[in-house]
Parts: structure tokens; C-alpha cells; sequence
């Protein structure tokens, strides 16, 4: 009974993710229509050429329109036969209340994207996962970018517009051009410069950083040069220095974009003007310095500890050492000075990270928990044991498990340990220290009990989840002011979890698998 309840539930995410994406792939081919063959696109159509995007390159990238209309999407999709609650799901609609759960009428619900100009925002196999509105016309107290919601298929800090397409130039030119804006990428891309990524929003997450080092070494920056493209450039550094990315900026004009510039200067001025990138922190003391009278001593302390705050952010010694060299030059400042306005506790927390990473235990890049790293190792050296994970429910599981990314990052490669251009591709994909992980893994031989290990650690990976949602419905059980209706899902969740731990930890009879 629990087995067959587990794949029904299995069964009923599997076909929730599928219609969802199915929704998407439809909603992307709609607006794509509106914008290219619908009355409706026409002023859309007006301004993208004006932008230089022809319609062959909206093809390219599935460009379309939502028209400035309070249900347009919403009746189509109805019409479809798409239900009410599967496009509030998507973050294609929206409700006055904004009510996310319960009943939800077709009359409450109307479309998020009105009167924008829509660009599909796709997983890194094509598949499109959310969207982004340009508006067409200003309108008082309406963002001029809007983005899906987080939703079931779409994590905004996680995703790189582009990616997609870009991935492979990435990997050829080991440096990744950073704009702000889809239109900024899209113009470079189609210019030939296809080493190009885009964040969804105005500065690097860490997730975002972390996708990046898998294809990249070297990023360069091309941010506008207006106040708030450097504050973009200046939020976007730490994510990226936590990652081991070497961070470079190309100087943009004031009033250009990467847009406007690659359109008017053509492909080889761009290029050369990346190649011009000055590093970060060059780039970013001499901007600051020049802002500020240094021939004030109090201007140039006020500012001497400005720049010693970031300064202090720089995880690497040898780079922090480094820049703060830099800083008291260009400052005029003696060394130690300036090293003495380093906030302590900020020192003292990088000095132990580096002890714990000379030693190599702790730090910011531990190994993974034992279970973890001896299924990674069965999995990299016995195909057996390898094809017994991907038979399991091991996304849901693994999404629950610390250091389980790993894990998964192998289970969904296309590795092969024993082809060298196979493994040569995936080692790629892995930051320096999963790097040295799996090197050290692929030099140990399987055991000889491989395929019964791998179904031990897995078991016990599996009775951790569940004692782990025991815990936390137990505890929500015990919270105040829950609602009758409630106390009764939890008392059924709870009863469900124990039957599963307790069929997990009864022996394995003849029969059972």
C-alpha cells in the first residue's frame, strides 16, 4: 500500500510538472503569435524594430506579446483547457486577493503580463520555465521589467537568461560576458558574440555564481554605466568572488548599453572593448577615488573605510593582501593603516576558513557527509549501482539532503567513467573542489558488494528524510490557534510517515524487491 501510494504521488507531481510546462510552452507560443502575426503585436512589432530586433531574430528567441488586456491570456488558455488553478500555478494569472490556495474562480483570476513585450525564460534544455515583460508604454507606478513568480518549475536566483543557447561558447571561451537586460544579450548574441549571460535581475546570486563556475573561470562585466548598473556591478561581486570567478569590467559609455553599443560599434569594437576589461578592483578603486576630494583628509578617511569594508569581503588572502595595497597607493595611505581599518571579525573568520582549508577539514567547501560521498563513489564506478539510483525517487529525496547536489549532478550526467571524452565533458561542469572529489572517488575501485551498499546507504538516506518531515510535523502539530482542518492533515501526514518508516525498516521477505 505505501509503495503504490508513493508512486501515485509520484505519478501526480510527474503530470503537475508536465502540464506546467506544457502551459508554458503553449503561453510562449500564443504571445509569440500575438506579436508577430496578431493586429494587436503591431505597436510591439514598431518598437522592436526600432530596437534593431527583426522579425527573423524574434523567431529566434520566441519573442512575443501580452496584450494590454485584463483576461486575453487567461480566456484563451481557458478555452484550451487549462484549469483556472493551473495558470495562478504558473504566474501567468493572478487573483484580486492574490489568493494562492484554495478554490479559485475563472471571474477572480486576470492576467500578470499586460501591454509588455514577452521574453520566455528557459531551463537549460530549452524548456521554457517562466517569463519576463518588458511594458511597452510607462505607465505611473508599473515596473518596466515584471518576472514570473517563483513557482514549482521556476527559481529566480538559480536561472541565467540565455543559458540555453550560450552554454557551449561558454565552455569554448572559459569567460562569460555578464549583461543586464534580455535585450542586451540578445542584441550580442545575435552580433556573434555568444559567450553571454544575463541575470534575472539586477545583480548575481550565489546560485546563479555557482551555475556559472561550472562552464566559466573568467567573467566579465557589462553593466550600464549609470548609478545603478555599478551598484549592480558592485551586489553582484561577492557572488562571484565566493566562487572563485576571476571578475573583470568593460567600460560602457555613459547614455549606452551593450545594445545601443554592439549596434553601433559592430562586433570587433566590442570585442576588443572586453578584452580592454580592467579588473574589478581596479576598476572600482579608481572610480571611487575619483569621486571624492583626496586632498581632504577627512573625505579620504571617510572614504578609506568605505573601501576597507569591501575590501574585507575578499575570501582569497593572497587577492585581499592584494587590493588593500592597491587601495593605500591610490589613497596615499600606509599599508598597515589601511590594513588596520579591516573589520576584525571578518579578518579573524577568513583566517580560520584558511587553516581549516590548509588543513583540509572545514572551510567554505567541506567534503560531502559519508553516505552522500559513498553513493557518489558507487555511482561514478558501478553501472549497476548507478542505474539502481536513477531507478529510485531520487530527485525528491536528494533535493531534501545536504550535500546532495553532488549526487544528483552526477545522476543526471551522461558520464560514463570509462570514455575519457565523456568524463572530460562532465569534469567541466564542476567547481575546483568537485573536481578534486570526484578525481579522488574515480581512483578508488567499486567494492565488491557495490550493488548491496548502494541499496544500504540509500535506505538509510531515505529513513533520514522521513524522521526529518516526522520532526517537523510533529512540532507544526503542537503550534496554537490550528484550525480543525488542519490538525487532521497533520495527524494524517504523521500516520502516513510512520507506516513508510516502519515498511522501510521491516525485512526484506523473498518476494520483495
Amino acid at each position: 500500500m505505501v509503495e503504490e501510494r508513493g508512486a501515485a504521488d509520484e505519478d501526480r507531481r510527474y503530470e503537475a510538472r508536465r502540464t506546467l510546462l506544457k502551459l508554458h510552452a503553449d503561453a510562449a507560443e500564443w504571445f509569440h503569435e500575438n506579436l508577430l502575426k496578431r493586429d494587436v503585436g503591431e505597436p510591439a512589432r514598431k518598437y522592436l524594430k526600432q530596437r534593431g530586433i527583426t522579425a527573423e531574430i524574434a523567431k529566434n528567441w520566441q519573442l512575443g506579446y501580452a496584450a494590454d488586456e485584463w483576461d486575453a491570456f487567461g480566456s484563451w488558455a481557458r478555452a484550451q483547457g487549462y484549469h483556472t488553478r493551473d495558470l495562478i500555478t504558473s504566474g501567468l494569472s493572478k487573483t484580486r486577493d492574490n489568493t494562492e490556495s484554495g478554490p479559485v474562480e475563472s471571474s477572480s483570476a486576470y492576467d500578470r503580463f499586460r501591454g509588455r513585450i514577452m521574453f520566455p525564460i528557459c531551463n537549460d534544455v530549452g524548456e521554457v520555465i517562466a517569463f519576463s515583460g518588458r511594458l511597452l508604454k510607462d505607465a505611473e507606478g508599473a515596473a518596466k521589467y515584471l518576472n514570473s513568480p517563483e513557482t514549482p518549475l521556476f527559481r529566480k536566483g538559480s536561472v541565467l537568461f540565455g543559458l540555453h543557447k550560450t552554454k557551449r561558447a561558454l565552455i569554448e571561451a572559459n569567460c562569460a560576458i555578464v549583461c543586464e537586460g534580455q535585450l542586451d544579450l540578445i542584441s550580442l548574441f545575435e552580433a556573434g558574440i555568444t559567450n553571454v549571460v544575463a541575470p534575472q535581475g539586477t545583480a548575481f546570486t550565489e546560485n546563479q555564481a555557482r551555475v556559472l563556475k561550472r562552464f566559466v573561470n573568467e567573467v566579465v562585466l557589462c553593466f550600464d554605466a549609470d548609478a545603478a548598473g555599478q551598484k549592480a556591478a558592485e551586489r553582484s561581486l561577492d557572488a562571484l568572488l565566493q566562487n572563485d570567478l576571476i571578475v573583470r569590467v568593460a567600460e560602457i559609455p555613459a547614455g549606452e548599453d551593450p545594445d545601443s553599443l554592439v549596434r553601433r560599434e559592430g562586433k570587433e569594437a566590442f570585442e576588443s572593448r572586453v578584452a580592454r576589461a580592467r579588473d574589478f578592483f581596479d576598476y572600482w578603486i579608481e572610480r571611487e577615488a575619483a569621486s571624492v576630494d583626496l586632498a581632504s583628509l577627512g573625505a579620504k578617511m571617510q572614504l578609506a573605510r568605505s573601501l576597507a569594508g569591501t575590501v574585507s569581503r575578499v575570501r582569497d588572502p593572497l587577492m585581499r593582501g592584494e587590493v588593500a595595497s592597491k587601495v593605500s597607493a591610490r589613497l596615499g595611505v600606509a599599508a598597515q593603516d589601511f590594513q588596520a581599518l579591516l573589520p576584525k571579525q571578518r579578518s579573524e573568520l577568513l583566517r580560520s576558513n584558511e587553516r581549516s582549508e590548509a588543513d583540509g577539514v572545514g572551510g567554505p567547501a567541506p567534503p560531502p557527509r559519508h553516505d552522500i560521498a559513498m553513493l557518489c563513489l558507487l555511482a561514478l564506478r558501478d553501472e549497476e549501482a548507478r542505474e539502481f539510483l536513477r531507478e529510485q525517487n531520487w530527485r525528491e529525496i536528494l533535493a531534501q539532503v545536504a550535500d546532495g547536489e553532488i549526487l544528483v549532478r552526477i545522476l543526471t550526467s551522461d558520464l560514463r567513467p570509462d570514455d575519457a571524452a565523456s568524463l572530460n565533458t562532465f569534469m567541466v561542469t564542476l567547481s575546483p573542489p568537485e573536481e578534486r572529489l570526484v578525481s579522488s572517488w574515480l581512483l578508488q575501485k567499486a567494492p565488491p558488494n557495490a550493488a548491496a551498499m548502494v541499496e544500504k546507504w540509500w535506505l538509510g538516506i531515505r529513513q533520514a528524510v522521513l524522521r526529518r518531515q516526522l520532526d517537523v510535523a510533529a512540532n507544526q502539530i503542537k503550534l496554537p490557534n490550528l484550525s480543525t482542518g488542519e490538525i487532521v492533515n497533520l495527524q494524517k501526514q504523521i500516520l502516513d510517515l510512520q507506516e513508510q518508516l516502519h515498511e522501510l525498516s521491516r525485512p526484506a521477505g523473498p518476494g520483495d524487491n
